[in-house]
């Protein structure tokens, strides 16, 4: 599985490269780290999950956020993932890329394409913070867990990045692309209380609903792996406030 082919080549492909020089080789990945065996990362199957290092936002409620700095290099190299994969052929399903934003790192593209090769199924959880890349990898991609995280003029808020509704563009925009593309797609928001009331989150559900979305899920927030500022926060918000998910 390190040696993928292009079907209309018949030759090895050491990586390709598209026209913003995106694509990379999937030994590229920066990966932070590897779950060999998850009943809980993609709803009904039993996969490996891998964890890309860094991300472009910083949500309030990360519970990831040792693995968000893009200048950190991974501590898993794919053939780890790779090798896994093989030695469990049979038992797994496929294989998760998850974050951080996996989509931020080109070699997810050779990535994805190598584990269909070898007969596994790909997922992908992403916020949808790159658009513009979802089209060269969403054909390897059989299920896509995308967060979308509050409505359009709340997403700041969260994502504490960009301006205006910078962000709520870009994964208001990937989740069109994933709807288009027809990949089986799970939508999921993580109900941040101290952002978001309940008509907010009625009022994203309903834009969802009207944007085609068939399995919206609501997650309950925990301040397990938060930063310490969001945790009090937490803390303060009146029990029935908070959403149970």
């Amino acid at each position: 599985m390190t040696a993928h082919h292009d079907a209309g080549s018949g030759g090895p492909v050491q990586g390709s490269c598209g026209p913003d020089g995106w694509e990379q080789r999937a030994t590229s990945l920066q990966i932070a780290g590897l779950t060999p065996l998850s009943t809980v990362d993609w709803p009904g199957r039993l996969v490996a999950t891998a964890f890309l290092q860094g991300c472009p936002w910083r949500c309030t409620y990360c519970h990831n956020s040792a693995i968000l700095d893009v200048r950190l290099p991974g501590v898993v190299p794919w053939t780890h993932v790779t090798d896994l994969l093989r030695r469990r052929r049979g038992l797994l399903d496929g294989l998760v890329l998850s974050g951080g934003e996996p989509t931020r790192q080109g070699g997810i593209v050779a990535a994805a394409r190598e584990v269909k090769e070898a007969g596994f199924l790909v997922g992908l959880h992403t916020a949808g913070a790159y658009p513009a890349r979802l089209p060269a990898l969403l054909p390897y991609v059989d299920w896509v867990g995308l967060d979308i995280k509050a409505p359009a003029h709340l997403y700041r808020a969260i994502t504490r990045a960009g301006g205006g509704t910078t962000t709520a563009d870009k994964a208001f925009a990937s989740l069109r692309l994933v709807l288009d593309s027809g990949v089986d797609v799970q939508v999921r928001t993580t109900v941040d209380p101290t952002v978001l009331t309940d008509a907010d989150v009625a009022d994203l559900g309903a834009a969802l609903a009207d944007l085609g979305v068939r399995d919206h899920v609501l997650q309950q927030v925990r301040p397990d792996g938060a930063t310490d500022e969001y945790a009090q926060a937490l803390a303060r918000v009146p029990r029935e406030r908070l959403h149970r998910g």
